[in-house]
């Protein structure tokens, strides 16, 4: 692996990373026990994933930091791999219940990465009921975004449960760590490239800013309208958040949720989105806490171009309205439906001017001291904030994975949460199913189970929508028409 500076966005997760808020993502992913017996489970799976581990520059990398921290760390190869840190083993008590397994994953979600090792960690975790076991992965964000996850993924499981044969390592002397006076080279280096990339990017900066004042203008005649386009309404998800976790998992069936979507003539994502806002809108009012204004989701959008597989961050997050001032699902899909569409249209005509990258120098002392100013003053709190919920849809595979010779039955995205943002909903699509995986701070939703239970009755309601749609109007019966006799 060749030794590289980290972009701004994949340093900036290390940056507003804060005790209460680590940031690494990760998976829950439940298997069929192998076929055949092959000693401990534990040791079976670290002896696969030794033999995987250069496919993936994700598990073979150590964040090396810069002299007096001035710039962005740098990606350095790790000499030792200790896989009993990375890969660890836990068995449920009985009776190995679903819930069992999701307040130990959330236990183990809230604790931080060690910034010296490798940042990534797995859990085989055993006991559960059904006979299956479960997989948790947890790797920083700072290395790798949702669809590099994926391919990391498709490094390690293989598409039939007789592993394939991978390269061998190769027999490189890995390069070691650059000294000082190569690491300050590297900074100014990249600082400097970084100031002209930027320079060169200021005449499309100018124009999008000219266009962006214009509509400022125009919202500035309404403001009412303005507060309640570009601010989020105050919710119980928009606090600072503390280290406790809670976690939860549904999965629902894709071949019928896709039915469900073209009889509503509507794509997946915004039925999916439509979904999610039924839910919190049911939740919120059930706490008796909905506001009046629409919530409003963060959506990431990939900023990576076809084809390009790396193991970074390319990404960035665009607010859409989610219509949960309406009581009827038809409305709120018609105003998910307009907010997507906006969305889709600002990321085509910006999509080339959105930085993932700025200049590196000073950044880890500027960044950080102002994360942990907003996380300590609980700024989260006292100022208005631009969205209420974190939203990601990923595309999974299609077609069954296999880990170490155990089939891969489900795989619930399991993301980061931050102040302010303390409710995130993601869904990953595998095989045939739909999986979702909710991740809260457990002050401010303690009963994440109650928004599982609010996702279930809101598909029913769209699955209800769909069919009333899809029935045919009975047609009325016509009176006959009075024949009147003409005058002769």
């Amino acid at each position: 692996m060749a030794i590289r500076s980290l972009s701004g966005l994949d340093a900036g997760f290390l940056y507003i990373e804060t005790p209460e808020a680590p940031m690494h993502v990760g998976a829950l992913a439940l298997f069929a026990y192998p076929a055949h017996e092959h000693g401990p489970l534990i040791e079976h799976v670290r002896a696969h994933l030794a033999g995987r581990l250069h496919l993936s520059g994700v598990l073979n990398q150590r964040l090396a930091l810069m002299p007096f921290d001035l710039g962005h760390p740098i990606w350095v190869n790790a000499d030792d791999i200790d896989l009993e840190h990375h890969v660890r083993h836990a068995k449920l008590p009985k009776p190995g219940s679903l819930a069992a397994l999701e307040k130990l994953v959330a236990k183990l979600h809230a604790e931080p990465l060690y910034r010296s090792r490798p940042l990534w960690q797995f859990w085989i975790i055993e006991g559960l009921r059904d006979g299956s076991f479960a997989l948790f992965t947890k790797v920083h964000h700072a290395a790798l975004d949702g669809a590099a996850g994926v391919a990391l993924a498709h490094a390690l499981l293989d598409l039939g449960p007789s592993p394939r044969s991978v390269p061998a390592p190769s027999d490189k002397e890995p390069k070691p760590p650059p000294g000082v006076r190569r690491k300050l080279g590297m900074l100014f280096t990249n600082t400097l490239a970084q100031y002209t990339k930027l320079a060169k990017s200021l005449p499309d900066i100018a124009q999008m800013a000219s266009s962006g004042a214009g509509k400022l203008r125009a919202a500035l005649k309404a403001p009412t309208a303005l507060v309640d386009r570009w601010l989020a309404p105050r919710t119980r998800f928009n606090v600072a958040i503390d280290a406790t976790r809670t976690i939860a998992t549904w999965s629902l069936p894709l071949p019928e949720f896709k039915s469900v979507a073209a009889m509503l003539d509507a794509s997946l994502n915004d039925l999916l989105l439509t979904l999610c806002s039924g839910a919190l809108r049911r939740y919120l009012k059930a706490q008796r806490e909905l506001p009046k204004a629409s919530l409003i989701a963060a959506i990431p959008v990939s900023l990576r171009e076809q084809g390009d597989a790396s193991a970074n961050n390319q990404v960035t997050m665009l607010p859409c309205h989610l219509g949960t001032q309406f009581a009827k699902a038809e409305d709120r899909l018609a105003a998910v439906q307009a907010g997507m569409a906006e969305l889709k249209q600002t990321t085509s005509t910006y999509k080339s001017l959105i930085p993932t990258d700025y200049p590196s120098l000073g950044a880890p002392w500027i960044v950080s001291g102002l994360a942990q100013l907003y996380a300590k003053s609980k700024l989260a709190e006292r100022v208005p904030l631009p969205v209420n919920v974190i939203i990601s849809n990923v595309p999974g595979s299609p077609i069954p994975l296999y880990l170490a010779g155990a089939r891969m039955l489900a795989y619930h995205p399991i993301s980061a949460i931050t102040h302010g943002l303390a409710l995130n909903i993601t869904v990953q699509s595998y095989e045939k199913a739909l999986d979702f995986g909710l991740v809260a701070c457990a002050r401010a939703v303690p009963d994440l189970a109650a928004v599982i239970d609010a996702l279930a009755a809101e598909y029913d309601e769209l699955k209800a929508l769909a069919a009333a749609r899809l029935a045919p109007t009975p047609s009325r019966k016509r009176k006959p028409a009075t024949r009147t006799r003409s005058k002769a």
